[in-house]
């Protein structure tokens, strides 16, 4: 068994807090700007004179595709990289590196066929989704030219956790940072200097998503990181890559649940409220991201320190790392709810400059979010799951708010309002406050045990 070299910052001694600082800030940075990547486009779309409202929409209805590419990003990388922070934990630098290395060859082969699967279906898809005849021609546009470039997205989204799981917070965030630097330069000039219109801001994510996926590979092929990306552990090992997945499957579930939600609501959206109403959920959905993926950047922040200190049956710091970043995620969610409630218009308008969408989307946004406070409860304890290795009981939490609990809700809660699109909005919070409530219960009184078993593969207590 290979020792491990001490990495960026130690895990298992020190301060918790300090430790959740310095790898939780750079994370949610890295987090927002990698938001960018989703909404700058958007926001030069839905400001294209003339045809703004309509090629937003578009784009809007590409979400789906765009949600099960990240998902299979996630498989490898949320399922790798806790399990590669538990091996360092217990001193075993060759398991985290092949794990790396098979992580990294299924990335690879998911882009392939995502690629050539998603580019011939692409119109018909999006006709599913709910595009009219007005709106297809730009989904196709930008979805095209996004999903040539898949291959890119899956290596920076799939591969980045395993930088931070090593303790690499601020490699990690520049990852995101110089990609989103790129695109947010090149984006006006496509879009309206060469005016490429919604293919400019496809190119411009591409470009800067593959800049990005570069970084990363350099990085872990490198001299300083710790765990090494070696072609000689590519080769799958089904006892490597199958417990990393089963892991992971959670959060697949999470993200490709997204896509089935997505076409759930704009194909009832469409149905009760044209495509006025679908524009709205395109840019509520962009704004949702403002709250869920900083809350996901100081999860990852917190994952690293609880996957290791749970491989090295350190309990007191698992125990002190989770709460405290429990709390922070319910008080960022609460203070988030609050600016959502009070001044709705003010994050329609980033997004379009037509007021009929405008005013739209400020009556739907308040609707849905009533109850995005509860999302910090949710999403501290589903991922902290995941740190622990506990794939079965993470896979059932992230089935049950969005299959279980939303989506039959968005087709049953019309039949019960005269407001079909009030109805369908509502499902949201309905569903938010009920799986919080249960995850957070079942969390709290699991904890204790799963850490008294400790890890599934039996490091010894030190």
């Amino acid at each position: 068994m290979a020792k491990s070299q001490k990495p960026k910052q130690d895990m298992g001694t020190g301060s918790v807090k300090k430790l959740l600082l310095q790898l939780a800030v750079p994370a949610v940075v890295a987090q927002i700007i990698n938001l960018l990547y989703n909404i700058v486009d958007r926001i030069y779309i839905g400001h294209i004179p003339d045809i703004g409202a309509s090629a937003l929409t578009g784009v809007g209805l590409f979400m789906p595709i765009l949600m099960l590419i990240n998902a299979f990003a996630m498989m490898a990388g949320a399922g790798g990289a806790p399990r590669a922070a538990i091996a360092m934990g217990q001193n075993d630098k060759d398991t985290a590196e092949k794990i790396i290395g098979n992580c990294f060859s299924v990335l690879v082969g998911s882009a392939v066929v995502l690629t050539v699967l998603f580019y011939i279906t692409a119109p018909t898809l999006l006709r599913l989704f709910g595009a009219s005849d007005v709106t297809l021609p730009y989904g196709v546009s930008y979805a095209r030219i996004y999903i040539l470039g898949s291959i890119f997205v899956l290596v920076v989204m799939g591969m980045n956790p395993f930088i931070t799981t090593q303790g690499f917070a601020q490699i990690s965030m520049l990852t995101t940072v110089i990609g989103a630097v790129i695109n947010i330069i090149l984006d006006p000039i496509l879009i309206f200097g060469l005016k490429m219109g919604v293919n400019g801001a496809a190119t411009a994510t591409v470009l800067s998503q593959a800049v990005s996926a570069i970084w990363i590979i350099r990085f872990l092929t490198g001299k300083k990181t710790i765990l090494r990306l070696k072609p000689a552990n590519m080769k799958l090992i089904p006892s490597i890559i199958l417990p990393c997945l089963a892991l992971g499957i959670s959060t697949f579930v999470m993200l490709s649940t997204e896509s089935i939600l997505s076409i759930s609501f704009t194909s009832s959206l469409s149905r009760y409220g044209g495509d006025l109403a679908v524009g709205a959920m395109t840019i509520i959905t962009s704004v949702s991201q403002l709250i869920t993926m900083p809350l996901s950047g100081i999860c990852q922040g917190g994952q690293p320190i609880i996957s290791f200190n749970f491989g090295a049956r350190k309990n007191d710091r698992v125990k002190e790392t989770f709460f405290t970043q429990f709390f922070t995620c319910v008080i960022y969610a609460g203070l988030f709810w609050l600016a959502i409630m009070v001044v709705p218009g003010v994050f329609a308008g980033i997004f379009t400059s037509n007021k009929d969408l405008v005013g739209y989307t400020e009556w739907a946004l308040r609707i849905y979010m009533a109850g995005i406070f509860s999302t910090g409860f949710q999403l501290a304890c589903q991922q902290s799951f995941m740190a622990l290795s506990q794939a079965k009981v993470s896979l059932l939490l992230a089935c049950l708010r969005k299959i279980i609990l939303l989506i039959p809700l968005i087709f049953i809660l019309p039949h019960f309002f005269d407001n079909k699109v009030f109805a369908v909005f509502l499902a949201e919070p309905v569903s938010d406050i009920l799986a919080a409530a249960i995850t957070t219960f079942i969390f709290l009184t699991r904890f204790n045990k799963i850490l008294e078993e400790g890890p599934k593969n039996g490091a010894k207590k030190n």
